[in-house]
């Protein structure tokens, strides 16, 4: 399969720049996977959408400010540091820019010394490990340093960062956020918990794979950059439970959907935490997962070949058409899609 397959024409302008004020006033598409067809509303209607029974699994990660600046020792070049996955406790992969002058043994400084860091190697693909030294707490330093670490798509400021977070983050670890439930309120949730949706949560840490194109020319050779997830056993007792009754399990965001798929088998998800590679395109068998709320993607992306997976890639693509034709508004901030 050609990853050529999965590119289509998006206007510059319809790239979503800021978030919108209110979270569940964007729009909403519902396709049809069956059918594909498909229809518009606005995000709250979503609810319309829901049985009683049905299951919605959220990622309840948080985003880190994860991308740092700092200078070189010795030369004083300015460097640009995102961290992206903890190995120990103060040793990460991290992407570094400008890497070719960031060798094993450089030293780093951020905020006049208050952070330094050592490249201890140059991991495949050249993401660099580097070890953090300081005095305190490193979360602390962090949120002092850090900026939160949007995609490069999206060139204004973020005034608020708490709007790269959706209204549930919990846990802190990603380098992106799980943008499908940005357009969550708590007011939503809760109406949606009343109608007798269970809601249960799960979390993967969002890592290099959001940021990284595929380059391979095939689907096939395209190798995904482990993530690591964790699911408690009675959150996974919920889906389980949906899931027998007869009930939609329904995912909120690729990243729930890698994880439910990541610890499921014959429609029984396991609790747990480990690593997942997961790379879902079409072709796959869905264990777990009946439905998904998601955004729009980038052309030639994994995560629209992982909407393909679920609703076929014909349907997809003249969904996107659509959805670019009634001027809607794509990626991390834009409008979202619901797939059922």
């Amino acid at each position: 399969m050609f990853v050529k397959d999965y590119d289509y024409d998006l206007p510059q302008e319809l790239i979503a720049q800021d978030p919108l004020e209110d979270r569940s006033s964007s729009r909403l598409m519902v396709l049809d996977k069956n059918t594909g067809e498909y229809s518009h509303h606005i995000f709250k209607e979503i609810i319309d959408f829901l049985e009683p029974g049905d299951c919605l699994v959220i990622n309840d990660t948080k985003v880190i400010p994860a991308r740092l600046y700092g200078v070189r020792e010795g030369t004083g070049g300015k460097v640009e540091v995102l961290l992206l996955k903890r190995f120990e406790d103060n040793v990460w992969e991290t992407l570094v820019k400008p890497g070719k002058k960031c060798k094993p043994g450089a030293r780093l400084s951020f905020g006049g010394g208050l952070l330094k860091g050592e490249v201890l190697s140059v991991e495949e693909e050249g993401n660099r490990k580097v070890r953090f030294s300081y005095d305190g707490i490193f979360e602390e330093i962090l949120d002092q340093l850090g900026q939160m670490p949007l995609p490069p798509y999206i060139t204004h400021e973020l005034k608020d960062k708490n709007r790269y977070q959706t209204v549930y983050a919990k846990y802190e670890g990603s380098a992106a956020a799980p943008t499908a439930g940005l357009h969550f309120t708590k007011e939503l949730l809760a109406d949606i918990a009343s109608k007798g949706v269970e809601i249960a949560s799960v979390t993967l840490h969002v890592g290099l794979g959001t940021f990284r194109p595929v380059k391979a020319e095939t689907i096939e050779e395209h190798h995904m950059h482990s993530e690591f997830f964790m699911i408690a056993p009675d959150e996974a007792e919920k889906i389980n439970r949906a899931k027998a009754g007869g009930h939609r399990v329904i995912a909120v965001g690729t990243t729930s959907c890698r994880t439910l798929e990541s610890a499921s088998k014959k429609g029984v998800v396991s609790p747990g935490s480990g690593w997942t590679e997961i790379f879902i395109y079409p072709g796959y068998e869905f264990q777990m997962v009946d439905a998904l709320i998601t955004n729009f993607h980038l052309p030639q992306s994994t995560l629209i070949m992982l909407v393909s997976a679920l609703a076929g890639r014909e349907h997809v693509l003249a969904a996107y058409e659509e959805a670019v034709r009634e001027r809607y508004r794509f990626f991390s901030f834009g409008d979202a899609m619901f797939i059922c």
